[in-house]
């Protein structure tokens, strides 16, 4: 093969002059040599090394790792397996990404969505994981581990390693407002309450969740008010009476809390877990009807 100029080469292999020079110069496609009047001339295994050096360029590749491969100190595979990682990294942000713009799309949101929206696109899975295991840490500080609330704890920071590599708006409107939750001072207030009174070794026996669900939620479904004189069959159903029944319904206020159901439901969004049908109103419905049927 004849020994080609630059603008040859150039016009061979569709890779502009500037750029073949500037990798000549760098050393990754070294002229073979010089003609007479200095100019650089390209033989068949430099034309080789540009098919291969362009290649991998447009893989993503910077100089160095080129360099690398070219000189056999690193094997094309173990680049490309380099940038298979980066590059899955890159379109799962991109996804989240686009999530987040489409909620944008979808109206204005308030400075602080906007704020946490910008979070979730920017923050690492390792960042995000940490913000809810320093809310758990807040709300559990001094409790003993071997208690029963320890198993709530561990529950509380089940927050996906990853959101799905392509997450639904759903679940990217579940974790803005769950960080809009976690990083609440009430919230945080609330449970650290519920926390501290469920490791009181005084505190009086809940209701069974079952026997609420059963009765009290089909009042709740039927339209019952609570005051009502059918109430009180419906509560004599589930509280024998002479129990103390202000105490159970203090219990009640006391861990019956929407906000900390709709956590639940906020992990189980990004979990992927199957959806569970709220169970504080039947337990609030509980309350007010043993207020009013002492």
């Amino acid at each position: 093969m004849t020994k080609l100029t630059i603008g040859q080469l150039a016009a061979r292999s569709g890779v502009p002059v500037r750029t073949i020079r500037f990798w000549s110069d760098e050393g990754v496609l070294p002229e073979t040599d010089r003609s007479g009047g200095g100019y650089r001339r390209y033989d068949a295994h430099a034309v080789a090394r540009l098919d291969l050096v362009r290649t991998l360029r447009e893989l993503g590749m910077g100089l160095d790792e080129v360099r690398l491969v070219l000189e056999h100190r690193r094997s094309v595979e173990d680049v490309a397996a380099a940038h298979v990682a980066a590059i899955d990294d890159r379109i799962r942000v991109l996804r989240t990404q686009r999530a987040v713009c489409t909620l944008l799309a979808r109206g204005t949101p308030s400075p602080r969505k906007a704020a946490l929206m910008n979070d979730l696109a920017r923050l690492s899975a390792a960042q995000r994981r940490r913000m809810i295991d320093e809310f758990v840490d807040a709300a559990f500080a001094g409790t003993d581990p071997g208690s029963p609330g320890a198993g709530i704890a561990d529950a509380m920071r089940t927050l996906p390693a990853e959101l799905p590599d392509d997450p639904s708006t759903e679940q990217v409107e579940a974790w803005v407002e769950l960080a809009e939750l976690v990083g609440d001072p009430a919230f945080l207030a609330r449970v650290r309450e519920m926390t501290v009174a469920g490791a009181a070794a005084d505190r009086p026996e809940a209701v069974a969740p079952a026997l609420v669900a059963e009765h009290a939620g089909a009042a709740l479904a039927a339209g019952i008010a609570p005051d009502s004189p059918q109430a009180r069959a419906v509560v004599d159903e589930i509280v024998p009476p002479g129990s103390d029944r202000a105490a159970l319904a203090a219990v009640i206020d006391t861990f019956a809390d929407r906000r900390v159901e709709r956590y639940w439901t906020l992990l189980g969004i990004l979990n992927g877990w199957e959806p569970f049908p709220p169970t504080v109103p039947a337990h609030e419905w509980l309350a007010a009807a043993l207020r009013a049927h002492p």
